[in-house]
């Protein structure tokens, strides 16, 4: 009984994450993670996924 609670904590817990990055991709935000959100452009550094910049540091 007790693993059905916790696979059910961690299942809510991931879909509410995905559910959040799916609303934020489509408010248009390029770096989610990113302190300056949907105004980066890339000058985070590139350290985010959503900036576009491939080369990391």
């Amino acid at each position: 009984m007790e693993n059905i609670i916790i696979l059910a904590v961690i299942a809510i817990i991931i879909g509410l994450a995905v559910g959040y990055i799916h609303k934020e991709k489509k408010r248009g935000v390029k770096c989610i993670g990113c302190p300056n959100g949907c105004s980066c452009n890339g000058k985070c550094g590139g350290d985010c996924s959503g900036c576009g910049n491939s080369e990391r540091k």
